[in-house]
């Protein structure tokens, strides 16, 4: 049973104490054997303040934040101490990463963290891959806000030959400004917009393109980059946060620096460049292998069981 709670622009931050609310109504009608929170944050507080109130219940956390640690204490500053028993008062952390597995750690959490990641569903990933018909495209998925770097992408394009062009899924507040800054350096032709694309959608966009890029400043883990390996794409990242988990240099995947376009663009080169065809396409499939392996739902399900 789906409950949504508040309508107006204002409900998120008045969502701890609605839910709270619910939840507590709830539990005299048919007590809970545990309550489940999504990220240490509104859903956080309203499990720690369930758990206040019912201490005998069990609480669990998911942890899937891909924020840095910076943005979050800027946004928590006047809650520091609430904030820190959201992780503290859980009785299990679950988190996507082990990124976010020492986060826990660090912010004073006293019971079992596990790290159990998101999974893809690789049946969707499996097209096999289509020579682009004119030049080479690099694609990139995600969420136009800064902390995926789609700017230093772009700008990565100055350096990288004419015909080589950039696909960009998804939207976000950063859209307009990454707009103009490929028109300000003269790639509105080779940069392509396409907006928010239905999930559906996205293995068919996958097999057009010859690389997988986002130059991340932070990441949870990445779901993204696990979906680009497992349709069979090179694959580069940063080596921020989740994302080392799973893309490691030389085995299944890229890495570039962060916040440096020309770093972006020499990987991409290395990729494209025939004279390494056979060790891209070992990497690429040792990727693609490591996702079929540790990153399906049915292995995450497997998992979820033993902690719930």
């Amino acid at each position: 049973m789906v409950r949504r709670l508040g309508h107006s622009k204002f409900s998120k931050y008045l969502f701890p104490l609605s839910a709270y609310r619910l939840a507590k109504k709830l539990h005299k009608r048919e007590p809970y054997d545990e309550t489940w929170a999504m990220m240490a944050n509104q859903g956080g507080l309203a499990a720690l303040f369930f758990k206040w109130k019912f201490p005998k219940v069990k609480y669990i956390l998911t942890l899937q934040e891909g924020d840095s640690i910076l943005d979050i204490w800027l946004r928590t500053w006047f809650m520091r101490p609430l904030y820190k028993a959201i992780y503290r008062r859980a009785d299990y952390i679950q988190a996507i990463s082990t990124f976010l597995a020492k986060r826990a750690i660090k912010f004073g959490a006293k019971c079992p963290v596990t790290v159990v990641p998101n999974g893809v569903n690789v049946e969707k990933f499996t097209a096999k891959i289509e020579p682009s018909r004119s030049g080479k495209i690099i694609i990139t998925t995600s969420r136009l806000v800064k902390k995926n770097g789609i700017a230093d992408l772009i700008t990565a394009l100055t350096y990288l030959p004419t015909e080589v062009s950039l696909w960009v899924l998804g939207i976000g507040k950063e859209e307009h400004s990454l707009r103009q800054l490929a028109c300000k350096i003269g790639l509105e032709n080779r940069v392509k917009f396409l907006g928010q694309v239905d999930g559906s959608q996205i293995p068919e966009y996958l097999a057009k393109a010859d690389v997988f890029v986002r130059p991340s400043l932070s990441e949870g883990l990445g779901n993204s980059f696990l979906e680009a390996m497992a349709a069979g794409l090179p694959t580069v990242g940063t080596a921020i946060g989740g994302i080392s988990d799973f893309l490691k240099a030389g085995e299944t995947g890229w890495i570039c620096e962060v916040k440096n376009p020309k770093s972006v663009a020499e990987q991409i080169k290395f990729i494209l460049n025939p004279a390494n065809s056979e060790q891209v396409k070992k990497i690429t499939n040792q990727g693609r292998n490591l996702v079929l392996s540790k990153y399906t739902w049915d292995q995450v399900a497997t998992e979820m069981r033993k902690i719930l």
